[in-house]
């Protein structure tokens, strides 16, 4: 094996391939990154049973072909540090040398015929452009459990209904949902798919450089349990695949009320720099208390002989007056994630959820992102 590739375009590939690397895995060749050159170009891969991540590069120069398998975290930590010059990379034996400009690196490699195979990319689902899958995942996943003893809370499920795609996650405290709009290749296909919230937080996000990105889902069949998404990035194709989650993810469509007795509409950027203020004298796990009144949201925390903070803003409400509170961070994660300028907060009643959303303003269209929060206990 022997190939030449620029610094950047190498380098980004394998930190692309390599950051799905497990930290502890169960066998030495998990931890690997398997090289392969062609007469059709260089492929980084990486597997952990789990996740699978692929990248091709078309414009590296292949003088031999072969393969070698390498520590995928330490190839990313050199690629990362070498010059800006173009990289060589030759299998000599049982290890592989690595040249740019005057730099050399000589890296041991792993038994390849031990490295288990890739799974096969499922039959391609549909194609969505690849900016607004990112942002739209990045909405959804704030929303997204991180205890691992609740595994089906880790994921988000992905609703594929015809022309439309949804996206759901919660962490029992929390819901996100979020639509878009794609084009699949069976107009009238319904299915459904739990995908592990990190994998496709990182996977939408690393999946821009090109203008689509294909979604690729096995509802049947040997490829049972499997997502794969492809798009384009430096130098080639990416591709990655992930096991879906097992278990049945809670029905959480009907805790969005269809109907509101109270909505506020507040400026965005000026709540979430007052939530940031008021919760700096909330003590942990406690509230920032909001109240809501003619024209006005007051926010207070902090009781007692502690510190304490207050602070109003403008709003405009529409209903009842109420008090409640929330978790400030919660509250902020959910106020980040939304696009609009100004947000609109709505309730039933003050011990049920609020629901958060960009203000619909002229278009009168639901928004495609909402965010539902639970209240948090105020202390008397």
């Amino acid at each position: 094996m022997k190939f030449r590739v620029e610094r950047d375009v190498l380098a980004d590939a394998v930190a692309w391939a390599a950051r799905s690397l497990p930290v502890r895995p169960s066998v030495p060749v998990l931890a690997g990154l398997l090289i392969q050159a062609s007469d059709e170009g260089l492929v980084l891969s990486t597997f952990d049973y789990e996740t699978s991540a692929r990248a091709t590069l078309t414009d590296a120069q292949v003088s031999d072909e072969g393969q070698a398998l390498v520590s995928g975290r330490l190839l990313a930590d050199i690629c990362r540090s070498l010059p800006a010059k173009p990289v060589e990379m030759v299998l000599e034996g049982p290890r592989v040398s690595l040249t740019c400009g005057s730099a050399r690196f000589s890296l041991q490699t792993m038994p390849v015929e031990d490295y288990p195979s890739l799974p096969a990319m499922p039959a391609a689902t549909g194609t969505v452009p690849s900016d607004q899958f990112a942002h739209a995942v990045a909405q959804a996943v704030t929303a997204a459990g991180r205890d691992d003893m609740l595994p089906v809370l880790t994921g988000v499920r992905i609703e594929i209904e015809g022309s439309s795609i949804s996206l759901l996650a919660t962490d029992r405290f929390r819901l996100s949902h979020r639509e878009l709009d794609w084009s699949p290749r069976t107009p009238d296909e319904t299915v459904a798919a739990l995908v592990p919230a990190k994998v496709l937080g990182d996977t939408a996000k690393s999946l821009t450089a090109g203008g689509e990105v294909t979604i690729a889902l096995s509802a049947s069949g040997s490829g049972e349990g499997i997502i794969g998404f492809e798009g384009v990035g430096p130098g080639g194709v990416r591709r990655t695949t992930t096991r879906l989650l097992d278990g049945e993810f809670p029905k959480v469509r009907n805790l969005f009320p269809s109907e509101h007795l109270t909505t506020a509409k507040v400026d965005k950027a000026d709540l979430i720099d007052s939530v940031k203020r008021v919760a700096l004298v909330a003590e942990r796990n406690t509230a920032v208390q909001l109240a809501f009144t003619d024209g006005q949201l007051t926010l207070d925390a902090g009781s007692g002989e502690e510190a304490q903070a207050s602070e109003s803003i403008h709003a405009e409400i529409d209903g009842d007056h109420l008090v409640t509170g929330f978790n400030p961070q919660f509250l902020l994660d959910g106020l980040t994630a939304i696009d609009e300028s100004v947000v609109e907060l709505a309730f039933t009643q003050a011990s049920k959820p609020v629901v958060m959303s960009g203000a619909a303003g002229e278009s009168g269209q639901d928004p495609a992102f909402r965010y539902l929060l639970m209240p948090r206990r105020l202390l008397s």
